[in-house]
């Protein structure tokens, strides 16, 4: 199955002109990362589509809290355990926000080869690397399969942590699954 703008629009309305931007990107990347049925489709835009507020943000919306001080010494996400800026060097980016120093450098040895993220994290925001990197994220968390079966809350649950914004993500899960004919 091959998304159109069309349908990515009405899936994802509030997008705007940004649909057209990302759109030739997510195709290529769902593609090599087989998210190719309806099934698929529809829970990954769901996704994408609450983590990115409909494709607005490719980075995370920081601000000066105790919660994100923390953040900064999250050494389960291979920051260091100092307040030396790694929480907001290498804050969420990409359209299913790809988070802490560990992840940033896997994800820059899957897409590059090197580990250029750890310098320029700020690639993650162009539309091919935003895309590029939710769907590896996507494939590497075994989601497709999940998708297949209907897992919706399972995955939110691997993509998120817990199941913050679940109710938005249900509301354009249905949505996805509506316009692209999901059975």
């Amino acid at each position: 199955m091959r998304l159109t703008l069309e349908q990515l629009l009405q899936i994802l309305p509030e997008a705007g002109k940004r649909a057209a931007a990302y759109l030739p990107h997510l195709l290529v990347s769902m593609e090599k990362h087989q998210i190719n049925n309806p099934k698929r489709i529809a829970a990954f835009l769901a996704q994408i589509g609450h983590e990115s507020g409909s494709l607005r943000y490719a980075r995370e919306i920081w601000g000066p809290t105790e919660a994100q001080k923390r953040y900064d010494q999250r050494t389960d996400l291979g920051n260091t355990p100092e307040l030396d800026g790694d929480g907001r060097k290498f804050l969420g980016r990409g359209l299913i926000q790809i988070t802490g120093r560990r992840n940033y450098l896997l994800v820059s040895l899957i897409l590059f080869r090197d580990e250029r993220l750890l310098d320029r994290p700020e690639l993650l925001e162009e539309p091919q690397w935003a895309a590029e990197s939710a769907a590896w994220y996507w494939m590497s968390k075994g989601l497709n399969e999940m998708a297949d079966r209907g897992e919706f809350k399972r995955i939110t649950q691997l993509i998120n942590g817990g199941l913050n914004g679940y109710q938005d993500r249900i509301k354009l899960w249905a949505r996805a699954r509506e316009v692209l004919a999901c059975k």
